[in-house]
């Protein structure tokens, strides 16, 4: 059964562009990847599938209910972390959580304490008194206090240390493994990449593919930039895998798509002063594997 379903969702402000025809599902217990550079729509189709602002046209639904309809019902079985947190600064981080609770209609103290400990987050600080990745750690606890049936996250590791990021995904995993469905929206693909089993990839407020991981990750390309004690000829570079070659004096950078041993194997017939190997990004990655949809 599907828990979300998304159906030609559209969303304008005005004349400007939020998301035009928006349209995939996520099955229960699945967690769900929702990728795309900044700007290009992830938080618009949140915000509309969780009743924040109304759509333009289409719909969508959560456990087969209108999520404008059924708004108030369907959002207590929810957990929500928005991309940019805000609340009361002059609230104690335990207070805040205590009344984020009494929403629920349920006793989370034990909860609430538990998740504390794994994120080592102080309950009797001040929200004011808090950095920007504490800060993140209250929505977290926020988010999964009541123990949701669906977990919705935008953007959630801002801000957190690479130990505390992993610590999250855990939770998240666990949470998982009870029975909750994830949508997870990064413009990190990495992080997308570790968790989920399919994705939606979304650039200028369209869809451009729903695809399993797996298919992504065996299209992944690597951007390769060397320095040269003195540039040897282009051709050296006519290999198959290799594209988007610039070259500037002594550096040249490309994208590598395929068995990085051929590259490898080439690169060491040269004289190298310098070499860096990178994931590259997202805008790369839209532009050249998903050319034929472009």
């Amino acid at each position: 059964m599907n828990v979300i379903e998304i159906d030609h969702l559209t969303k304008y402000y005005g004349k400007t562009r939020g998301i035009i025809d928006v349209s995939f599902s996520v099955e229960g217990g699945e967690i769900f990847g929702f990728i795309g550079p900044n700007g290009a729509g992830k938080s618009t189709t949140i915000r509309t599938l969780l009743g924040l602002i109304y759509p333009t046209s289409g719909s969508a639904k959560i456990f087969g209910k209108d999520c404008i309809a059924h708004g108030p019902e369907i959002r207590r079985q929810i957990g929500y972390l928005p991309s940019e947190v805000f609340y009361y600064d002059g609230m104690k981080v335990g207070d805040l959580l205590r009344y984020s609770a009494s929403f629920y209609r349920k006793d989370c103290s034990k909860r609430i304490q538990e998740l504390a400990e794994v994120l080592d987050l102080d309950l009797t600080r001040k929200i004011d008194d808090l950095s920007y990745g504490n800060k993140k750690k209250v929505g977290i606890v926020q988010g999964l206090l009541h123990e949701p049936k669906l977990i919705i996250l935008d953007e959630p590791t801002g801000g957190l240390d690479p130990l505390m990021q992993q610590k999250f995904f855990d939770l998240l995993l666990e949470e998982n493994k009870k029975g909750a469905t994830v949508l997870l929206s990064s413009h990190i693909l990495s992080e997308v990449q570790r968790l989920c089993d399919r994705v939606a990839i979304i650039k200028d407020g369209r869809i451009v593919k729903v695809e399993k991981i797996s298919t992504l990750k065996e299209s992944n390309y690597k951007r390769f930039k060397c320095e040269f004690t003195a540039m040897p000829d282009a051709n050296m570079f006519s290999i198959d895998g290799v594209e988007n070659l610039t070259i500037d004096g002594n550096v040249a950078s490309f994208l590598f798509r395929g068995d990085v041993n051929k590259v490898v194997r080439m690169l060491a017939t040269l004289d190298i002063t310098d070499i860096w190997a990178a994931d590259p990004d997202l805008e790369e990655i839209f532009m050249h594997y998903y050319e034929k949809e472009a």
